[in-house]
């Protein structure tokens, strides 16, 4: 991802999460704090997904449409913020690439897990690569998700 595709990906986030608006900010923050966690996926010229992850810390997931700051000094997750394609696509194997990709990084990183948000009716979805449900301990940031949302994690090997 560069900051030329920032406004197709504001885009398709607009598209794809109606009900998770996020600011340009947002997406220009995580791509300049950690560029290699910042994908994105072209067909023909055009922006048809995309993912988002950084180094994190455990204790809660950021606030939906919050920045960041600056990442911790010592990550112990790699954050998957968001991972989001076109309907045409889903169900043939890319975002299961960015996924390894990205869980790939973590390990790199010497990351012991991956975490997530699991928006309302997704957890499944989750559960089934492997994350499983955390409590956090500031379950503040969480609530921004919406009532139904779910922090989960994977451990990664290492």
């Amino acid at each position: 991802m560069t900051a030329a595709c920032l406004p197709a990906v504001l885009a398709l986030a607009d598209a794809v999460h109606p009900d998770h608006p996020e600011d340009r900010e947002v997406f220009a923050e995580r791509l300049a704090l950690h560029p290699a966690g910042c994908l994105v996926l072209e067909a023909d010229g055009a922006v048809c997904g995309y993912a988002l992850a950084h180094p994190w810390s455990i204790v809660a997931p950021p606030a939906l449409n919050a920045r960041l700051g600056r990442l911790p000094v010592r990550p112990d997750t790699l954050h998957l913020h968001d991972i989001a394609l076109i309907p045409a696509l889903r169900g043939a194997g890319q975002a299961a690439a960015a996924l390894e990709i990205l869980l790939g990084q973590a390990s790199a990183l010497g990351l012991p897990r991956a975490t997530l948000v699991a928006i309302a009716g997704k957890q499944g979805h989750w559960a089934r690569r492997g994350f499983h449900l955390l409590a956090p301990r500031d379950p503040a940031p969480l609530r921004s998700y919406g009532a139904c949302a779910s922090f989960m994690a994977k451990p990664l090997p290492g």
